[in-house]
């Protein structure tokens, strides 16, 4: 429903205490531009400050405007918090956040939905590991990833058999669960899907990377990767994109906004990579790109996003 930004006070909220921080700051960043563009009085909180969740509580906020990433953040801690004070906000809800969050669970959603994903093996630190039954399991080259972080923080590409067990160890040090997937070589893409029980997916951006993969430093840095939109498919390959974006949005219950990764392999199947909930909003970020080549402007998107949270 079409709202007055200048009645509508947003809380907006940055930084937090995961490892991604800084980029949640600079997305807090971006966003309030943005929305105070649009009209809206915009706070800015941080919810690693006992100060500011004091505020956030007591003070008459009419939405939250999430700009959190990884775990207290985009995992439904915060959202439950909402949830508790009945203070409406932007993206999905406690479930939603913490299923997508979950790499493990997601990829079971995945394939119920009929989404390719790539066959995996999950593990926790307590688990025995077996590395030759692994193997047979996901092949060589294969992919190791924190099963509750983002940003692609901690991936870790495995191209000999013999790495595998050190590659293990250094992820375990990063979360204490992990996935071991096969590798899919192809073409990178991300599809965003505005809404919530209807959906639009926006147009597909194919993702150059500098480095081997779209790793933390092809993200964030500047140059780190080049956004092609819409991406160099073919209709049927970005109709399948999209489609499975929105099976993706539907089957793990996100609201609002989320953002699917893939990779199109040589025979056009798009493979499901993981699903974000809260999509960045930094100068680099993908999800502006998306709603820019869609019609919608910066403030525009922000706007959109408050309407969907106070549905």
């Amino acid at each position: 429903m079409p709202i007055n930004p200048t009645e509508c006070r947003v809380a907006l909220i940055s930084g937090g205490t995961s490892g991604e921080r800084e980029i949640s700051l600079a997305s807090g960043k971006g966003a309030k531009e943005a929305l105070e563009q649009a009209g809206f009085p915009v706070t800015l909180l941080d919810p690693a400050s006992k100060d500011d969740i004091k505020r956030l509580i007591e003070e008459p906020f009419d939405v939250a405007f999430l700009t959190l990433h990884g775990k207290m953040g985009e995992d439904g801690t915060i959202q439950g918090m909402l949830e508790m004070f009945d203070i409406p906000y932007t993206c999905s809800g406690v479930i939603g956040s913490a299923i997508a969050m979950d790499k493990a669970r997601s990829k079971v959603l995945y394939a119920d939905a009929g989404i390719p994903t790539a066959t995996s093996v999950s593990l926790r630190a307590t688990d025995v590991i077996n590395i030759p039954e692994i193997i047979e399991t996901v092949g060589i080259p294969c992919v190791v990833k924190p099963a509750t972080e983002g940003s692609a923080l901690g991936v870790e590409i495995v191209e000999d058999a013999d790495d595998l067990s050190t590659a293990i160890d250094r992820v375990f040090e990063i979360d204490d669960q992990l996935v071991i997937e096969s590798f899919i070589a192809g073409t990178e893409i991300t599809v965003a899907v505005l809404g919530n029980d209807e959906t639009e997916a926006l147009p597909v951006i194919e993702i150059v990377p500098q480095g081997e993969f779209y790793d933390f430093e092809s993200k964030y840095a500047p140059g780190g990767s080049q956004h092609i939109c819409p991406a160099r498919l073919s209709d049927e390959v970005t109709a399948a994109a999209q489609d499975y974006a929105q099976r993706a949005h539907r089957a793990l219950g996100c609201r609002g906004v989320s953002r699917s990764d893939f990779i199109i392999d040589a025979d056009g199947t798009p493979w499901i990579l993981e699903t974000n909930t809260i999509p960045g909003m930094t100068a680099t970020s993908l999800l502006p790109d998306a709603a820019r080549a869609a019609g919608y402007d910066f403030p525009a998107l922000c706007t959109k996003l408050i309407e969907f949270a106070l549905e």
